[in-house]
């Protein structure tokens, strides 16, 4: 058995997903580590927070690989005083690697969006939209594919429910309960500066995050209680799906690339970065008789 090492890994990950495809407002790839240093452990999570750095340490791991990136915007200090310096210090000392795949795993296939749609069973599947990423090409951003059957609206918003991992607030839903869905478009994470694309590509529902109440209101109203409906079923639960595709294919990738068998072993975060804790009030059981349709 041999060991990995970082620049490895590193390797991997960029073919997986290709730092040249992320935005070009995005931080992506290595963010800590030496790239001679021995990979033996990755642990795979959707936020670097000092829960899961801690969980990495204790478990004995040697990177943690994240969707979202830790230093997206500058900083000035990595004092401990503040959350950031002290994930960033925890790591250092510990001789723990970070590295993310932001952008460029959301616009991947296989990738963020792209695994919301398997869970979901999506078939016949085309891009929501395109964006034109650091690398000048245009890469896929969500997608539309048909369901096998159409299904009402109440039982598809059953069946995400059921597809993603339980959170907190649940899942939301904008449109007529009775209503029919067939064509879905999907988004991981947040997505409400798509319904144009939505509405454009014909689809019935809309699965998606982070809707806030303006964007959503109006594209209710241009809507007339009709298609598009909306589904906000929640940033973490929509893009945590694609960590154990990419703990799968990394495994793979870096297995096959050396002709003797290598010794790493990765898992996902037994963390859950979802921030929020607990709901009150919410009226699930009936629509609320003042709201959109």
């Amino acid at each position: 058995m041999t060991d990995l090492l970082l620049r490895d890994v590193v390797e991997a990950l960029d073919g997986l997903y290709p730092p040249g495809s992320a935005a070009g407002w995005d931080q992506v790839g290595l963010v800590a580590g030496d790239l001679d240093q021995p990979v033996r452990r990755v642990l795979l999570a959707l936020d670097p927070t000092l829960a899961v750095v801690d969980e990495a340490v204790e478990w004995g791991a040697d990177l943690v690989v994240t969707h979202h990136p830790l230093l997206l915007r500058g900083i000035h200090s990595v004092a401990t005083t503040d959350a950031k310096g002290a994930t960033l210090t925890r790591l250092v000392t510990a001789g723990v690697a970070l590295f993310n795949a932001h952008t460029n795993a959301d616009v991947a296939q296989p990738g963020v969006s792209s695994v919301l749609a398997d869970a979901l069973g999506l078939q016949e599947r085309r891009p929501l939209s395109t964006e034109t990423m650091r690398d000048g090409r245009s890469w896929p951003l969500g997608w539309v594919g048909e369901l096998a059957d159409p299904v009402t609206l109440a039982d598809f918003a059953d069946a995400v429910a059921r597809a993603l991992p339980d959170s907190v607030g649940g899942i939301r839903v904008a449109g007529d309960p009775g209503g029919t869905v067939r064509t879905v478009a999907v988004l991981g994470g947040s997505g409400d500066d798509r319904f144009a694309d939505v509405e454009r590509a014909g689809a019935d529902v809309y699965v998606t995050a982070d809707l806030r109440h303006h964007p959503v209101l109006e594209a209710r109203e241009q809507a007339r209680g009709g298609p598009p409906y909306l589904v906000d079923a929640g940033h973490w639960a929509t893009e945590s799906l694609w960590l154990a595709d990419v703990r799968e294919r990394l495994l793979a990738v870096v297995s096959e690339e050396g002709a003797a068998p290598v010794r790493v072993e990765a898992r996902v975060s037994r963390v859950r970065t979802e921030p929020w804790t607990f709901v009150v009030g919410a009226n699930a059981a009936q629509p609320h008789p003042g709201g959109a349709p």
